[in-house]
Protein backbone atom coordinates (compact mmCIF):
# COMPACT_ATOMS: atom_id res chain seq x y z
CA UNK A 1 0.00 0.00 0.00
CA UNK A 2 1.18 3.59 -1.16
CA UNK A 3 1.87 5.39 2.19
CA UNK A 4 0.43 8.67 2.59
CA UNK A 5 2.72 11.62 2.81
CA UNK A 6 2.16 15.07 4.27
CA UNK A 7 4.31 18.34 3.89
CA UNK A 8 4.97 20.02 7.40
CA UNK A 9 6.94 23.02 7.66
CA UNK A 10 8.26 24.91 10.77
CA UNK A 11 8.06 28.94 10.80
CA UNK A 12 11.46 30.73 9.80
CA UNK A 13 11.72 34.12 10.60
CA UNK A 14 14.70 36.43 9.60
CA UNK A 15 16.32 39.30 11.48
CA UNK A 16 16.22 42.15 8.76
CA UNK A 17 17.77 44.66 10.88
CA UNK A 18 20.61 41.98 11.50
CA UNK A 19 21.16 41.83 7.57
CA UNK A 20 21.14 45.64 7.47
CA UNK A 21 24.21 45.89 9.96
CA UNK A 22 26.54 42.88 8.61
CA UNK A 23 25.79 43.49 4.74
CA UNK A 24 26.95 40.43 2.59
CA UNK A 25 30.38 41.31 0.83
CA UNK A 26 29.75 39.14 -2.53
CA UNK A 27 33.04 40.25 -3.64
CA UNK A 28 35.25 38.82 -0.94
CA UNK A 29 36.95 35.26 -2.12
CA UNK A 30 35.64 33.50 1.48
CA UNK A 31 32.07 34.35 0.54
CA UNK A 32 32.31 32.67 -3.25
CA UNK A 33 30.65 29.01 -1.95
CA UNK A 34 27.71 30.64 0.36
CA UNK A 35 26.57 32.57 -2.47
CA UNK A 36 26.36 29.62 -4.79
CA UNK A 37 22.80 28.68 -5.12
CA UNK A 38 23.16 24.60 -2.98
CA UNK A 39 19.61 23.80 -3.56
CA UNK A 40 19.97 24.66 -7.28
CA UNK A 41 23.46 22.93 -7.30
CA UNK A 42 22.03 19.82 -5.89
CA UNK A 43 19.33 19.12 -8.38
CA UNK A 44 21.77 19.60 -10.77
CA UNK A 45 24.28 17.02 -10.03
CA UNK A 46 21.25 14.75 -9.49
CA UNK A 47 20.79 14.28 -13.45
CA UNK A 48 23.73 12.79 -14.54
CA UNK A 49 24.36 10.46 -11.26
CA UNK A 50 20.48 8.97 -12.26
CA UNK A 51 22.34 8.66 -16.10
CA UNK A 52 24.98 7.00 -14.51
CA UNK A 53 23.62 4.35 -12.30
CA UNK A 54 20.75 3.58 -14.46
CA UNK A 55 23.39 2.68 -17.25
CA UNK A 56 25.27 0.47 -14.56
CA UNK A 57 22.43 -1.34 -13.79
CA UNK A 58 21.37 -1.81 -16.64
CA UNK A 59 24.87 -3.52 -17.71
CA UNK A 60 24.54 -5.76 -14.65
CA UNK A 61 20.54 -6.88 -14.82
CA UNK A 62 20.36 -6.86 -18.59
CA UNK A 63 23.28 -9.38 -19.95
CA UNK A 64 20.35 -10.94 -22.42
CA UNK A 65 20.50 -7.41 -24.32
CA UNK A 66 24.36 -5.77 -23.57
CA UNK A 67 26.41 -9.18 -23.41
CA UNK A 68 27.26 -11.80 -20.73
CA UNK A 69 30.44 -10.26 -17.61
CA UNK A 70 33.26 -11.56 -16.76
CA UNK A 71 33.65 -12.10 -13.37
CA UNK A 72 36.37 -9.19 -12.93
CA UNK A 73 33.68 -7.48 -14.66
CA UNK A 74 31.06 -7.79 -12.82
CA UNK A 75 33.03 -6.84 -9.56
CA UNK A 76 33.94 -3.78 -10.91
CA UNK A 77 30.42 -2.57 -12.26
CA UNK A 78 29.26 -3.77 -8.71
CA UNK A 79 32.08 -1.51 -7.20
CA UNK A 80 31.26 1.46 -9.13
CA UNK A 81 27.34 0.93 -8.47
CA UNK A 82 28.04 0.88 -4.67
CA UNK A 83 29.72 4.04 -5.04
CA UNK A 84 27.34 5.96 -6.93
CA UNK A 85 24.49 5.32 -4.97
CA UNK A 86 26.71 6.41 -2.20
CA UNK A 87 27.02 9.65 -4.04
CA UNK A 88 23.06 10.18 -4.81
CA UNK A 89 22.80 9.30 -0.90
CA UNK A 90 25.22 11.75 -0.57
CA UNK A 91 23.32 14.50 -2.75
CA UNK A 92 19.93 13.88 -1.28
CA UNK A 93 21.47 13.99 2.46
CA UNK A 94 22.90 17.34 1.74
CA UNK A 95 19.21 18.51 0.10
CA UNK A 96 17.33 17.21 3.04
CA UNK A 97 19.85 19.24 5.11
CA UNK A 98 18.94 22.17 3.16
CA UNK A 99 15.60 21.68 3.32
CA UNK A 100 15.59 21.17 7.36
CA UNK A 101 17.39 23.99 7.71
CA UNK A 102 14.12 25.73 6.12
CA UNK A 103 11.76 23.74 8.49
CA UNK A 104 10.60 21.50 5.35
CA UNK A 105 9.32 18.00 6.11
CA UNK A 106 7.50 15.44 4.44
CA UNK A 107 5.57 13.23 6.96
CA UNK A 108 4.07 9.15 6.15
CA UNK A 109 3.74 6.59 8.60
CA UNK A 110 5.91 3.87 8.32
CA UNK A 111 7.65 1.04 11.51
CA UNK A 112 10.85 1.98 12.85
CA UNK A 113 11.91 -1.12 13.71
CA UNK A 114 11.76 -1.97 10.24
CA UNK A 115 13.37 0.86 8.98
CA UNK A 116 16.39 0.35 11.24
CA UNK A 117 16.74 -3.44 9.94
CA UNK A 118 17.00 -1.92 6.49
CA UNK A 119 19.77 1.06 7.34
CA UNK A 120 21.49 -1.42 9.21
CA UNK A 121 21.70 -3.85 6.22
CA UNK A 122 22.93 -0.64 4.29
CA UNK A 123 25.20 0.53 6.64
CA UNK A 124 26.87 -3.01 6.92
CA UNK A 125 26.98 -2.86 2.67
CA UNK A 126 29.62 0.59 3.10
CA UNK A 127 31.27 -0.56 5.55
CA UNK A 128 32.28 -4.23 4.51
CA UNK A 129 32.66 -2.70 1.03
CA UNK A 130 29.94 -5.65 0.02
CA UNK A 131 26.82 -5.87 -2.46
CA UNK A 132 24.59 -7.50 -0.62
CA UNK A 133 21.51 -9.58 -2.73
CA UNK A 134 18.63 -8.15 -2.72
CA UNK A 135 17.03 -11.29 -1.78
CA UNK A 136 18.18 -10.24 1.50
CA UNK A 137 15.17 -7.90 1.95
CA UNK A 138 12.66 -10.91 2.61
CA UNK A 139 14.69 -12.33 5.27
CA UNK A 140 13.22 -13.71 8.74
CA UNK A 141 13.89 -11.42 11.37
CA UNK A 142 15.87 -14.59 13.61
CA UNK A 143 18.19 -14.45 9.99
CA UNK A 144 18.42 -10.93 9.70
CA UNK A 145 20.09 -11.00 13.34
CA UNK A 146 22.13 -13.59 12.18
CA UNK A 147 23.98 -12.36 9.57
CA UNK A 148 23.99 -8.94 11.72
CA UNK A 149 25.81 -10.56 14.78
CA UNK A 150 27.89 -12.65 12.56
CA UNK A 151 29.18 -8.86 11.78
CA UNK A 152 29.20 -7.71 14.52
CA UNK A 153 26.29 -5.52 14.61
CA UNK A 154 23.79 -6.47 17.75
CA UNK A 155 19.79 -4.76 18.10
CA UNK A 156 18.40 -4.90 20.86
CA UNK A 157 14.66 -3.83 20.17
CA UNK A 158 11.90 -3.35 22.91
CA UNK A 159 8.82 -5.10 21.96
CA UNK A 160 6.90 -2.30 22.45
CA UNK A 161 8.52 -0.12 19.61
CA UNK A 162 8.45 -3.18 17.43
CA UNK A 163 4.39 -2.71 17.43
CA UNK A 164 4.36 1.06 16.75
CA UNK A 165 3.85 3.27 13.80
CA UNK A 166 5.46 6.76 13.67
CA UNK A 167 4.35 9.91 11.99
CA UNK A 168 7.87 11.51 10.78
CA UNK A 169 9.41 12.04 8.02
CA UNK A 170 10.64 8.75 6.85
CA UNK A 171 13.77 9.83 4.61
CA UNK A 172 15.33 12.10 7.19
CA UNK A 173 15.18 9.41 10.01
CA UNK A 174 16.77 6.94 7.54
CA UNK A 175 19.41 9.47 6.70
CA UNK A 176 20.02 10.31 10.56
CA UNK A 177 20.45 6.71 11.89
CA UNK A 178 22.52 5.94 8.44
CA UNK A 179 24.99 8.23 9.17
CA UNK A 180 25.50 7.17 13.37
CA UNK A 181 25.55 3.73 11.94
CA UNK A 182 28.35 3.81 9.91
CA UNK A 183 29.74 6.41 11.85
CA UNK A 184 29.86 3.76 14.63
CA UNK A 185 31.22 0.92 12.09
CA UNK A 186 34.03 3.22 11.11
CA UNK A 187 35.51 3.49 14.25
CA UNK A 188 34.79 0.10 16.26
CA UNK A 189 37.26 -2.52 17.05
CA UNK A 190 34.77 -5.50 17.08
CA UNK A 191 31.13 -4.51 17.77
CA UNK A 192 28.46 -2.09 17.45
CA UNK A 193 25.38 -2.05 20.21
CA UNK A 194 21.81 -0.97 18.91
CA UNK A 195 19.41 -0.26 21.50
CA UNK A 196 15.71 0.69 20.65
CA UNK A 197 13.24 1.91 23.40
CA UNK A 198 9.95 4.01 24.20
CA UNK A 199 10.11 6.52 26.94
CA UNK A 200 6.51 8.20 26.63
CA UNK A 201 6.12 9.85 22.72
CA UNK A 202 9.68 9.65 22.31
CA UNK A 203 11.66 6.61 20.70
CA UNK A 204 15.10 6.59 22.15
CA UNK A 205 17.86 5.04 20.03
CA UNK A 206 21.24 4.32 21.30
CA UNK A 207 24.13 3.69 18.95
CA UNK A 208 26.83 2.32 20.88
CA UNK A 209 30.74 1.49 19.35
CA UNK A 210 33.85 -0.25 21.10
CA UNK A 211 36.54 2.28 19.52
CA UNK A 212 38.41 4.65 20.92
CA UNK A 213 36.27 7.07 22.48
CA UNK A 214 36.03 10.85 22.68
CA UNK A 215 37.12 12.94 25.49
CA UNK A 216 34.43 15.24 26.68
CA UNK A 217 36.07 18.37 25.83
CA UNK A 218 35.90 16.96 21.93
CA UNK A 219 32.00 16.02 22.65
CA UNK A 220 30.81 19.29 21.04
CA UNK A 221 33.91 19.51 18.18
CA UNK A 222 32.03 16.25 16.34
CA UNK A 223 28.84 18.37 15.80
CA UNK A 224 30.51 21.26 13.68
CA UNK A 225 30.74 21.54 9.89
CA UNK A 226 33.60 21.16 8.19
CA UNK A 227 35.71 20.24 11.73
CA UNK A 228 37.38 17.40 12.99
CA UNK A 229 39.24 16.90 16.35
CA UNK A 230 42.82 18.63 15.82
CA UNK A 231 45.54 16.82 17.35
CA UNK A 232 43.35 13.29 17.87
CA UNK A 233 44.83 9.67 17.21
CA UNK A 234 45.21 8.44 13.65
CA UNK A 235 42.22 6.55 14.70
CA UNK A 236 39.57 9.53 14.76
CA UNK A 237 41.28 11.09 11.49
CA UNK A 238 38.38 9.76 9.35
CA UNK A 239 38.71 10.76 5.81
CA UNK A 240 36.22 13.66 5.10
CA UNK A 241 34.99 17.18 5.52
CA UNK A 242 32.87 16.51 8.83
CA UNK A 243 29.71 17.21 7.46
CA UNK A 244 27.89 14.24 8.09
CA UNK A 245 27.41 14.25 12.23
CA UNK A 246 27.11 18.09 11.89
CA UNK A 247 23.95 17.27 9.43
CA UNK A 248 22.49 14.40 11.40
CA UNK A 249 21.96 16.73 14.44
CA UNK A 250 20.26 19.57 11.66
CA UNK A 251 18.33 17.01 10.30
CA UNK A 252 17.44 15.67 14.13
CA UNK A 253 16.30 18.92 15.35
CA UNK A 254 14.16 19.39 12.48
CA UNK A 255 11.99 16.41 13.30
CA UNK A 256 11.86 17.60 17.09
CA UNK A 257 14.44 15.56 18.49
CA UNK A 258 18.15 15.59 19.40
CA UNK A 259 21.37 13.39 19.13
CA UNK A 260 23.72 13.81 22.24
CA UNK A 261 27.12 11.73 23.06
CA UNK A 262 28.30 9.86 26.01
CA UNK A 263 32.25 9.02 25.45
CA UNK A 264 35.65 9.20 27.20
CA UNK A 265 38.94 8.49 25.44
CA UNK A 266 39.37 4.30 25.58
CA UNK A 267 35.79 3.86 26.85
CA UNK A 268 33.87 3.29 23.16
CA UNK A 269 31.00 6.24 22.03
CA UNK A 270 27.28 6.13 22.48
CA UNK A 271 25.06 8.58 20.24
CA UNK A 272 21.41 9.22 21.77
CA UNK A 273 19.02 9.78 19.45
CA UNK A 274 15.28 11.06 20.54
CA UNK A 275 12.87 11.98 18.33
CA UNK A 276 8.63 12.28 18.95
CA UNK A 277 6.67 9.45 17.35
CA UNK A 278 4.66 12.32 15.77
CA UNK A 279 6.11 15.08 14.51
CA UNK A 280 2.75 17.73 14.53
CA UNK A 281 3.53 17.46 18.33
CA UNK A 282 6.48 20.61 17.04
CA UNK A 283 5.15 21.01 13.72
CA UNK A 284 2.22 23.00 11.43
CA UNK A 285 0.55 21.10 8.33
CA UNK A 286 0.72 22.77 4.74
CA UNK A 287 -1.19 21.67 2.21
CA UNK A 288 1.20 19.24 0.31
Amino acid sequence: MKKQKILWTKKMTTDSKSQKKHPKKSDSPERFFQEINVEFLIHELKGPISIVETGLRSLLERKEKYGPLSTRQEKTLKRAAKNIKKTREMVNGLLEIGRSEAGACICCRFQPSRTVHEVVLDGLETALGAIFDESKEDWKENEMYQFFSENGVFLDISPRVNNIEMLQDETKFRQIFLNLVTNALFYRKKRVEIKMRMKDDQLLLEITDDGPGIKPEHHDTVFKQYTQIQGASSELQRKGHGLGLAGALILSRCLGGNIQIKSDKEKGTTFCLTLPIRLENSARLLTP
